[in-house]
């Protein structure tokens, strides 16, 4: 019997054309391909590290907020660092400082140890006194080994000791291909072994010691004085006040080790650190550090992510307590992130506010954060805040507003 004889002529039409579009479609000419492997590589890649030449045996560059690695040529291949290792005997000296062991102010009495120390030095002498802020600068500064060994000495009580607690920093940073004999980086004396250490586990030593302000205080400094002004302290740096934003951080040289520089920039809000070790020359040294930086900075690319401030979410909030049931949020501020060429698709903007929020509140208060991540690494954010007032209600507001 066919069952379209007993339908209005109209119903009959509407089930032929359900009955054809429930059939199973076998494709066209017309219908789009699927996603094919060609399709699928036009996504943006991930940045890679660049492997970079020159005159150099090991490079590397970091940003350093986030540790992504930006140009590596044998990261972790140990060389000796010279005074680069300085870095440790300053973090750990400033890290007993921020934790209160020790002060700025604490007096120093040079043993005589640390008054025959060759090298870099500052000439101190047996039975002298200065404060471990004095110290730290001739240091940081003037790269002074005689400097080193008077902290090692007045914090823990030995080099030998002091050495202790640069490995076992070391360990705690991650710098898993670190191991150190000395407190300032002078080639290994007879039946002594050798300082060692990587251009990337500098980078993470870099990273740590520029959490304390003083460090860039004094790596940014050309020259100061030292000996209430009878002598000056030098900075070996010669990128300081000449690469632009470029504000640290340590040199070293050493026949086994060639001319070597941690070196850290900011431009345009980004900072970056590089290393070089086992140039030729001083001169190398300074070319070189300029390459790497200007690559980095420029391997990114600034990525407006809020245009001005007040743009407004596009979903409401929920109210509670209010005479409304919802309310509107906005952008306290523009933000703008600096990002690594082919990732800019890869960000994600994360607004975390609460479920509701209760009211009274006044406009403009802060109600949350707008976080902007890569890979889950966090590279911006902004506040959150009320569009408008959000006034008490009254018993009948919150009971029709009740959810």
């Amino acid at each position: 019997m066919d069952l379209l004889r007993f339908l209005p002529a109209r119903m009959g039409v509407f089930l032929v054309l359900l009955m054809i579009l429930a059939m199973p479609s076998f494709g066209s000419d017309n219908e789009p391909a699927a996603m094919g492997p060609a399709e699928e590589a036009a996504e943006p890649q991930p940045f890679k590290p660049k492997e970079m030449t020159g005159d150099f045996k090991s490079a590397l560059v970091i940003d350093a907020d986030t540790g992504l690695i930006l140009v590596s040529t044998n990261s972790q291949v140990r060389r000796q660092p010279a005074s680069m290792l300085k870095m440790m005997t300053e973090l750990i000296v400033l890290e007993h400082i921020a934790d209160g062991d020790m002060k700025m102010e604490d007096i120093v009495t040079v043993s005589a140890r640390s008054s025959n120390m060759g090298g870099s030095q500052v000439y101190l002498k047996h039975g002298e006194t200065f404060s471990v802020e004095e110290l730290l600068s001739a240091l940081a500064i003037h790269s002074a080994n005689d400097a080193a060994v008077a902290l090692a000495e007045h914090l823990a009580g030995s080099v030998e000791a002091f050495i202790d607690l640069m490995n076992m920093r070391a360990q705690d940073l991650g710098m898993v291909n670190s191991e150190f004999h000395s407190v300032h980086g002078l080639p290994a004396g007879y039946k002594q072994s050798p300082d060692l250490t990587t251009v990337e586990d500098l980078a993470i030593l870099g990273r740590e010691l520029i959490k304390h302000p003083e460090a860039l205080q004094w790596s940014s400094t050309k020259t100061a004085p030292f000996r209430d002004g009878k002598f000056t302290l030098y900075n070996p740096n010669k990128l300081v006040g000449k690469f632009r934003g470029l504000d640290g951080l340590k040199t070293g040289f050493t026949g086994p080790a060639g001319w070597c520089v941690t070196a850290t920039a900011v431009q345009k809000g980004k900072r970056l650190i590089s290393v070089v070790m086992g140039c030729t020359t001083d001169k190398a040294r300074a070319t070189e550090t300029t390459r790497l930086l200007t690559y980095g900075f420029n391997a990114y690319k600034q990525v407006k992510i809020i245009p001005t401030a007040g743009v407004v979410l596009s979903e409401p909030l929920g109210v509670k307590g209010g005479k409304v049931s919802e309310t509107t949020i906005k952008y306290g501020e523009s933000l703008t992130v600096m990002v690594p060429r082919n990732r800019e698709d890869h960000l994600v903007v994360e607004n975390r506010l609460p479920e509701k929020v209760e009211a009274p509140l006044p406009a403009g208060a802060e109600v949350g954060q707008a976080v902007v991540l890569l890979d889950g690494v966090e590279l911006g954010r902004v506040t959150l805040l009320l569009a408008e007032e959000l006034p008490k209600g009254n018993w009948w507001n919150r009971l029709m507003n009740k959810k």
